[in-house]
């Protein structure tokens, strides 16, 4: 009994710390300030898509919104073998807007990879070396590329990691996902301010073409499901840290659709947390340890408490300590990606330690469905 006790508090001292050292890494990465340089990036922005017609139309419509030239733009869609009107509603955007150069193309698979495969299509035609990706469930804001110009006119820089939040209603489901994308936004921001970044999101994504050979492209991880963007980022950090950053602007945040099927949300989260163990970065996979171990461990609590062995006092004590952490890192992701608004995720926090524990454990054994595929791990 007391070696449970002492085991429980040295995995959550060790949580503690780890998200603590987060949060000061967050307050690290200062807010970018733009400032009124004439456009000189040439973007070209790449789009893998299977089965999207109902979310196309709004990516197009703030494409054609962009505030950026078009002579320095170029924007390439890559069809995943859609079943659905997705390649009539490219075409028609594409007649309808011919000021922006757009290229249509179908998706060649040489991988277990569907979205590497279409970003490896894509990057032989594209014209321009900077490289941003997005990803068709995505709104991007009028000055997405402007502030990207901006950024790359005044760092030294060839990969940049920007934030991706969810376009949610208002119901618990969606706040819900909101909560753990806004820990997931906290985690990568506060990664890259202790100097140890290990995560991004493909949709929010840009890198040079330069440096996108220089690594080898997908090579070493192209039978790997997911991780188009993390695995890239983890190959650029260990070679070239200094010209990986991360943009922090209000200007940048893409927005983007939660789920409205808990089993495809599940899906989603075990084809993300099935990366965890083909990562590069050890402190990630401490990280990615330590946060199972402690949500399993409020899960095995609630058992152990029924059976009487543990006191209700450590649970609560242990449930309560791990709450305030995490809302510290919340509450900083929060002001900063939703302008502050009202945070009390307490039923999150009761039920998010079962779902992650699932999530975590599936990714370690099972497959998943996505797009009307299955994968194995």
């Amino acid at each position: 009994m007391e070696l449970i006790t002492i085991s429980l508090y040295l995995i959550l001292l060790l949580y503690v710390l780890l998200i603590l050292q987060l949060v000061v890494g967050f307050k690290k990465v200062k807010t970018f300030e733009r400032t009124n340089l004439s456009p000189k990036t040439a973007f070209t922005i790449i789009v893998p898509f299977r089965n999207e017609a109902k979310n196309l139309p709004k990516l197009l419509a703030s494409f054609s919104k962009l505030n950026y030239p078009h002579e320095l733009l170029e924007i390439i869609m890559v069809d995943d073998f859609s079943t659905d009107s997705s390649e009539r509603i490219c075409i028609r955007w594409r007649m309808n807007h011919d000021t922006l150069d757009t290229t249509l193309l179908e998706n060649l698979r040489l991988s277990n990879s569907p979205k590497k495969d279409a970003i490896a299509r894509a990057m032989p035609i594209a014209k321009y070396d900077w490289i941003i990706t997005t990803d068709a469930d995505c709104i991007v804001n009028k000055n997405w590329l402007l502030t990207f110009d901006n950024y790359i006119q005044n760092n030294q820089v060839e990969m940049i990691v920007g934030a991706v939040i969810y376009n949610v209603k208002n119901n618990w489901f969606h706040h819900f996902q909101q909560l753990d994308l806004l820990s997931l936004q906290g985690t990568t921001i506060g990664s890259f301010g202790i100097g140890k970044p290990f995560m991004c999101n493909g949709a929010n994504f840009a890198y040079t073409k330069k440096l996108f050979h220089e690594l080898d492209g997908f090579n070493g991880n192209d039978q790997i499901a997911s991780g188009d963007d993390v695995f890239l980022l983890q190959k650029a950090v260990a070679k070239f840290a200094d010209k990986v950053l991360y943009l922090k602007h209000k200007d940048v945040i893409v927005k983007t659709k939660p789920e409205n099927d808990l089993f495809q949300l599940f899906m989603q989260r075990v084809r993300w947390a099935s990366k965890t163990t083909r990562y590069q970065s050890g402190y990630a996979k401490l990280l990615a340890l330590v946060v199972l171990l402690i949500n399993l461990i409020l899960v095995v609590g609630c058992w152990l408490l029924v059976v009487g062995w543990l006191d209700w006092q450590i649970f609560i004590k242990l449930f309560l300590i791990k709450y305030v952490v995490d809302y510290v890192l919340l509450y900083k992701s929060n002001q900063y990606l939703l302008k502050g608004k009202w945070l009390l995720p307490l039923a999150s926090s009761i039920i998010y330690p079962f779902f992650s524990s699932l999530v975590g454990l599936f990714s370690l054994f099972g497959s998943f469905s996505w797009k009307g595929r299955r994968f194995k791990k």
